[in-house]
């Protein structure tokens, strides 16, 4: 098995002993994203849609950066500090998809990264 790590500037750097994403076998496998700014450095909290949206732009730029796009997604997970957050994630998140939407779970977590309130991992592949 061969693997290509994916690394890209427009995302915060991994904060632990792992990449930001990899392909191997034709899938992308994205490691959890948090509401980091990579033009700044520090997290967006502002409110749970500006956070997730931070998030979601995260993933975009990893997924720019293995040159595909959010039809690719095949599979999400999103971890959620609290489950009242659930209609507003939903909502930001809805957003980037137009059809074709990939399998998900969304669970609640005792805590998250950073204590943020969203972190979203995507699978996708590579050729459609």
């Amino acid at each position: 098995m061969s693997k290509q790590i994916i690394q890209t500037d427009k995302v915060p750097a991994p904060i632990g002993p792992y990449s930001q994403a990899v392909i191997a076998n034709g899938f992308l496998f994205a490691s959890g994203q948090i509401a980091f700014d990579p033009a700044t450095g520090e997290l967006v909290l502002d409110s749970i849609q500006s956070e997730t949206k931070q998030v979601m732009e995260n993933i975009k730029a990893i997924l720019e950066e293995a040159k595909i796009g959010f039809e690719n997604i095949v599979k999400t997970s999103i971890f959620l500090s609290d489950m009242q957050l659930f209609a507003q994630v939903n909502e930001v998140y809805g957003g980037y998809f137009t059809s074709n939407f990939p399998a998900r779970e969304t669970v609640a977590v005792k805590t998250l990264p950073r204590n943020v309130n969203v972190e979203i991992s995507i699978t996708a592949v590579i050729a459609l």
